[in-house]
């Protein structure tokens, strides 16, 4: 099982990561061949602060579950930029799906978890607390990270081709930079427009068009963040806006800064990480 520290990679999802990357440590590790087709990855953050901070986060379309000393937790899709707050020392285990990979757990249409915070015990019942236990009483964390996939293992649901269809166009809406609206995937589907909402309200959570535009923001996001001058006219030709000023637009509405300002912050904390 292999591992990455963001600072040589990317961080997409993460705002302002020169930042947070000052106060916390974040690692990630690939998940076993076997939940590969739904685990993107595992994560464990740890920090120890002189003071509390809050992290910014743009959210990708999935779930991830979390394993923590204040109450395990299964976080839903979140449309909305998030905030999470850090203080003292602590450490937190999770697990990132892929869109639509936690469907075979959660057994429930994805819609039913949007933008929702739920006990893990919700979810995996008294199997929940166990692992709870045995992942915070264990300091290593790659040791944490195989009692989730036991835990996994163990609640997976049958096979369904549905989700896998599902699951393959939600990968194609966040990576396709052809694909710019519903009705292009659809049309690679071979499906109607609403019968595509309504398999991604199923097993994904949201539809296409909101998968489409926060991978593209997120994008642009990252390479703000990276330092590098950015020509907003070529990027948002780029990513398939019709121009520059709907990326402007898009930005702002998602990240809650103009790219400028979002710049300007993020050009400051790289500074001072020195």
């Amino acid at each position: 099982m292999s591992s990455s520290n963001p600072p040589g990679g990317r961080t997409l999802g993460i705002l302002n990561p020169a930042a947070g990357l000052k106060r916390f440590e974040l690692r990630r590790h690939a998940p076993a061949p076997d939940l590969a087709a739904l685990v993107d990855w595992h994560w464990v953050v740890r920090w120890s602060l002189p003071a509390p901070f809050e992290q910014e986060i743009l959210p990708h379309p999935c779930v991830n579950l979390a394993i923590q000393v204040n109450g395990s937790i299964v976080n839903g899709l979140g449309t909305r930029r998030e905030v999470s707050r850090l203080e003292g020392t602590g450490r937190v285990v999770a697990t990132k799906f892929r869109p639509g990979g936690f469907f075979p757990f959660a057994r429930c249409p994805m819609r039913r978890l949007v933008d929702r915070v739920v006990p893990l015990a919700e979810v995996f019942g008294d199997a929940a607390n166990a692992l709870e236990r045995e992942v915070l009483d264990q300091p290593d964390d790659l040791l944490g990270v195989r009692a989730i996939e036991a835990l996994l293992r163990a609640h997976r649901g049958p096979s369904d081709p549905g989700l896998d269809e599902a699951m393959t166009l939600a990968a194609r809406a966040q990576g396709d930079r052809d694909i710019h609206r519903a009705e292009d995937l659809a049309r690679v589907a071979g499906v109607s427009v609403r019968t595509l909402h309504r398999a991604f309200e199923r097993y994904i959570g949201v539809g296409p068009k909101w998968i489409i535009r926060r991978s593209r923001v997120q994008e642009a996001a990252e390479r703000v963040a990276s330092g590098a001058s950015v020509a907003w006219a070529a990027l948002a030709t780029e990513l398939g806006y019709h121009d520059q000023a709907h990326l402007i637009r898009d930005f702002k509405a998602q990240v809650g800064f103009t790219p400028a300002a979002y710049a300007a912050r993020c050009a400051a904390a790289s500074a001072a990480r020195g």
